[in-house]
């Protein structure tokens, strides 16, 4: 089941009464029990303030932290942002997304920054994988996402939202490890179905637009869902913003799996999903280009997936007027695509994996997600 309400602002009376709300058809918070430690998962994705849109807002944990705690619950709010995952580094995050109101509130932030190793041989790729070790100290997880547009996987929400239990350093190291939206959905995935969150919960109050899943546009969408399935509740708001399961890598490997339906309108929804509809909201729509190769055998299939590449396949491409020069994007590259030269990064192309780190990580959004001529004009 996924539960939608109306949530039109960050006014603290507002969120508490949406989030009782959209929490209701779900039975609540009636899984706490006195005593428990529940940890809160946000999005903390930089230093980014909460008026960027690009992290989950304070003022929506303070609440649910405040319902917690009247249950008896200790609470913990972390993730691990892009960088260093060291107290000094994720401290100042905390400090710029606004975090430190949810010890106001009553919680916790997470100041456990040791690492364990997890070995999960049901999963279909990661079957050995490094985590931020705070979550073995919570007895239930609640995934509390951001709605926004992301340059590699179409949309950032629930399913996505868990990547962050990989230490911020290592995040690159996925991405080369796993390179092509396929094998990092499949990925993705694994890591839900191991932390299983007891609840997702999805910011879409202000979500993002355009160039996220850091530099795009605040878009206001007055929506707040839940679910206790990361992917139905990614499936509804995939259909919000104007994407099909196929224009998300993990809702279709979730749906490979049969954790979803093939549609939106056959989840058992709480709420009237098509009157939160965005259809104005710019989407990056992503295509795999390894998903061609099966429309024809040996060469020819090569053939064509190199040509279905260099016409349907998005590419993040600097915007000279915008960038610093900092070198951020070269330092974070996992494939070491990019090199600076007069103080401009330089992509190789055939040695870049479109993970789209460097447009995530761009200090300045001056990296952007480049949509070729072809797949722009069949779009129209």
């Amino acid at each position: 089941m996924v539960s939608l309400v109306p949530c039109e602002s960050y006014d603290p009376d507002v969120c508490r009464l949406a989030l009782e709300e959209v929490l209701a058809p779900l039975g609540g918070l009636d899984f706490v029990t006195p005593g428990m430690t529940v940890g809160i998962k946000a999005n903390l994705v930089s230093f980014m303030k909460p008026e960027a849109a690009a992290t989950t807002h304070p003022a929506l944990l303070s609440a649910l932290t405040e319902m917690l705690v009247q249950k008896g619950a200790r609470v913990v709010v972390g993730d691990s942002p892009g960088g260093l995952y060291t107290a000094a580094y994720v401290k100042n995050v905390y400090r710029a997304t606004g975090m430190y109101e949810v010890e106001k509130a009553g919680a916790v932030l997470n100041e456990d920054f040791s690492q364990r190793e997890a070995v999960f041989p049901e999963a279909a790729a990661a079957k050995t994988f490094t985590y931020t070790a705070w979550l073995d100290g919570c007895d239930a997880i609640i995934d509390f996402c951001k709605l926004k547009s992301h340059g590699m996987m179409g949309m950032s929400a629930a399913a996505k939202n868990m990547f962050g239990v990989i230490p911020g350093t290592m995040k690159p190291e996925y991405h080369y490890k796993y390179p092509d939206h396929r094998l990092f959905s499949r990925m993705l995935v694994d890591l839900d179905t191991y932390f299983s969150p007891v609840l997702s919960i999805v910011d879409g109050v202000v979500g993002m637009e355009g160039n996220g899943p850091t530099a795009g546009t605040p878009k206001h969408m007055g929506v707040i869902a839940a679910s206790p399935s990361p992917h139905e509740a990614d499936l509804a708001c995939a259909h919000i913003i104007g994407l099909r399961r196929e224009d998300v890598p993990t809702l279709q490997e979730a749906y490979e799996r049969g954790l979803i339906p093939a549609e939106a309108s056959e989840l058992q929804i709480a709420g009237d999903l098509d009157s939160f509809l965005v259809p104005d909201f710019q989407r990056i729509v992503t295509k795999n280009d390894l998903l061609f190769r099966k429309e024809l055998p040996g060469k020819a299939g090569e053939a064509l997936a190199a040509f279905l590449h260099k016409c349907l396949c998005s590419e993040p491409r600097p915007v000279k007027a915008e960038c610093v020069g900092c070198g951020k994007c070269a330092d974070i590259c996992p494939a070491k695509a990019i090199t600076m030269r007069d103080r401009l990064p330089r992509i190789d192309r055939r040695a870049c994996i479109h993970c789209f780190c460097c447009q995530e990580f761009c200090p300045k959004g001056a990296m952007k997600v480049s949509r070729p001529f072809i797949a722009r004009l069949l779009n129209q």
